[in-house]
């Protein structure tokens, strides 16, 4: 598997202000690892002994309310470092991360992370940018509850997915979520989710094949996500 200091997807994430050196001794213990769409990455409530740091795929990462639905707060990606949060404070994942699809990780122990925090400030000072950007994603997930229509939020889900995920050659969204991933996305029961895409498809805004969806008339669902 590759070096850490090889890999170009260390500049998407904290670990790009680490130095040569310490490149050098996160990779010396970091293990690589597939993990298959459906299986779990950590769990809430997990103590992680160190980050993850995905290399390719999609994991969703969701909360559990207390009425037993999980709402997925964030989509990560290729270049995100997942669990950052929970090493630093020593407290267990406050999220579950399951793979959207087949992934490949990288798992690096708490101690090599740890010893660069405190050695190295551009990395602390990194890291701490990158958990601020996390609870403004927070603060604006929020916001989008209150004030958005569910209907407003699925469009805006759909926009989201074909704008950061790009589409397959036959026009579909690439990345392919199951109705009851989209309502936990927005925060709705699976069958007001079903309901809405079903009126989406009739309003020829978008178009569907099996799991599968395309936006058929990026305007109309843009004014739909605007409430207009």
């Amino acid at each position: 598997m590759g070096r850490c200091e090889n890999c170009i997807i260390r500049q998407f994430n904290s670990l790009r202000a680490m130095s040569k050196e310490e490149l050098k001794r996160v990779s010396d213990t970091k293990t690589t690892k597939l993990v298959k769409k459906g299986e779990t990455i950590f769990g809430e409530g997990d103590k992680l002994n160190g980050v993850f740091c995905v290399r390719d795929g999609v994991s969703k990462l969701s909360k559990l309310s207390p009425n037993g639905k999980d709402q997925i707060v964030k989509l990560a990606t290729k270049g995100a470092v997942l669990g950052q949060r929970s090493v630093i404070t020593e407290e267990v994942a406050n999220l579950s991360a399951i793979a959207v699809n087949d992934m490949e990780v990288c798992f690096v122990p708490k101690d090599a992370i740890m010893d660069s925090l405190n050695s190295n400030p551009n990395f602390a000072v990194e890291v701490l940018r990158h958990i601020a950007h996390d609870l403004k994603e927070a603060d604006d997930v929020i916001v989008n509850m209150s004030q958005k229509t569910v209907k407003q939020r699925i469009a805006e889900a759909f926009i989201y997915l074909e704008e950061n995920f790009g589409k397959d050659k036959n026009g579909y969204l690439a990345l392919t979520l199951s109705r009851e991933d989209i309502a936990n996305v927005v925060g709705t029961a699976t069958e007001s989710a079903i309901r809405i895409i079903s009126d989406f498809k009739k309003l020829g805004l978008i178009k569907a094949f099996g799991k599968k969806v395309a936006i058929a008339d990026r305007n109309g669902l843009n004014e739909v996500a605007k409430g207009s």
